[in-house]
């Protein structure tokens, strides 16, 4: 008999207007959750389910760069397709570029449910031997209360008859993608593909969803996630510290935590001599006990000869995350004479904080001299000290 041909679709295409990081959005799906975006997490689950035959990404257009920054990589996944303006264009689009391929089955998945199982994705796929649409629910056990003004209770709901909807949502791939079809000619919008199914006069079945099965929506969210990963593993937080130095030589400008700064000489390195990354690269690998840079980088070895320290320093992140470590907040202290740092301070924040995929809020970046006292004082170098805190799963 031959196997069923399964396709999924992750709805990855959503602004992130409910979640912002500096009053600016920020896409739910794009962010770290103990150290790995959302959307890697989410899509991570089905490239591993063996009954999965191709898994197709939907993203916003505005996304491309950071959905090619995950670096995601299998023989089942497909390339990326651009969504539409609401989530069931964005569906739509899945479905379309997925009927050459003529699957059997495709299951709907949002992005920000990063902790789908495969004994979900199995309960689904099962129920589609007898159903031409299956979702997962959670019996409602609130008391549910009915206004037609928004300020009194009209009637109380029935809530042995309701049931809160989960993704993945599965159908026989025909049938969902007509209706998603017949639906565009109807002007109401549709909450999820289930809704079109019913309106087409598909059945659909309910499976035993998971109360883990979360949908992160608002920043609270985020804090559950990560008690769910760490589960009965708290985390505890570790502190670690960086101290670095370089002097000068001829040239016309420093590199200082990740920025170009015109001046009158540069710092003198193996690789692009940037005194606060440096500091800042030790001060995480210490905290999480990986040594320093000269274990990682050596500077007898040529192929980092005037490299830029952001390597060094996105490396450290990529060893926070692999532990399952968070970056809570890091502090750069910077102490020279000159150049004047406080005008680029900002742009050092941004790149520290594109590299390691964190907040700038979580970032300080403070500059001082040294009253024309030692070496600094003399302007023959500079020094930068730095700090540290990541919360990491407690071990022994």
């Amino acid at each position: 008999m031959r196997q069923k041909s399964i396709a999924v679709i992750i709805v990855a295409a959503g602004k992130g207007e409910r979640v912002s990081t500096d009053g600016v959005p920020d896409p739910k799906q794009y962010r770290l959750v103990a150290g790995v975006p959302v959307l890697s997490r989410t899509a991570q689950a089905f490239l591993e389910h063996p009954a999965v035959s191709q898994v197709l990404v939907v993203i916003h257009p505005d996304h491309a760069e950071r959905y090619a920054a995950l670096d995601l990589a299998h023989p089942n996944l497909m390339s990326r397709v651009i969504g539409g303006p609401t989530r069931q264009a964005s569906v739509l689009e899945g479905l379309k570029t997925l009927a050459p391929l003529r699957p059997d089955l495709v299951l709907i998945q949002d992005a920000a449910r990063p902790f789908v199982t495969p004994a979900l994705i199995d309960n689904v796929i099962t129920a589609l031997d007898q159903h031409e649409g299956a979702l997962p629910a959670l019996p409602v056990t609130d008391t549910i209360k009915r206004t037609l003004d928004g300020q009194l209770v009209a009637t109380t709901e029935d809530r042995s008859q309701l049931a809160a909807a989960q993704t993945p949502q599965g159908f026989r791939f025909s049938p969902i993608f007509s209706a998603h079809m017949r639906a565009t000619t109807i002007r109401r919008p549709f909450t999820d593909d289930a809704e079109i199914a019913e309106w087409a006069g598909l059945s659909v079945a309910l499976v035993p969803g998971d109360r883990n099965n979360i949908k992160i929506t608002h920043p609270d969210d985020f804090a559950r996630a990560e008690r769910i990963i760490h589960g009965d593993n708290p985390v505890e937080t570790r502190i670690g510290t960086g101290f670095d130095v370089h002097q000068f030589e001829p040239g016309d400008a420093v590199w200082l935590g990740g920025v170009k700064i015109p001046h009158h000489a540069r710092l003198k390195g193996h690789s692009d001599a940037d005194v606060a990354l440096h500091a800042l690269t030790d001060a995480i690998l210490g905290a999480i006990g990986e040594g320093d840079i000269g274990v990682h980088f050596p500077p007898s070895d040529m192929q980092w000869k005037g490299v830029a320290s952001v390597v060094f320093l996105k490396h450290a992140g990529e060893l926070v995350a692999k532990a399952g470590g968070r970056i809570v907040n890091l502090d750069v202290t910077i102490v020279c004479e000159a150049p004047r740092i406080v005008p680029h301070v900002p742009a050092m924040r941004e790149v520290i904080a594109q590299t390691l995929g964190i907040a700038i809020s979580r970032i300080a970046i403070k500059a001082t001299t040294n009253e024309q006292l030692g070496f600094i004082g003399r302007e023959e170098g500079m020094v930068a000290m730095a700090s540290a805190s990541i919360e990491m799963p407690r071990g022994d």
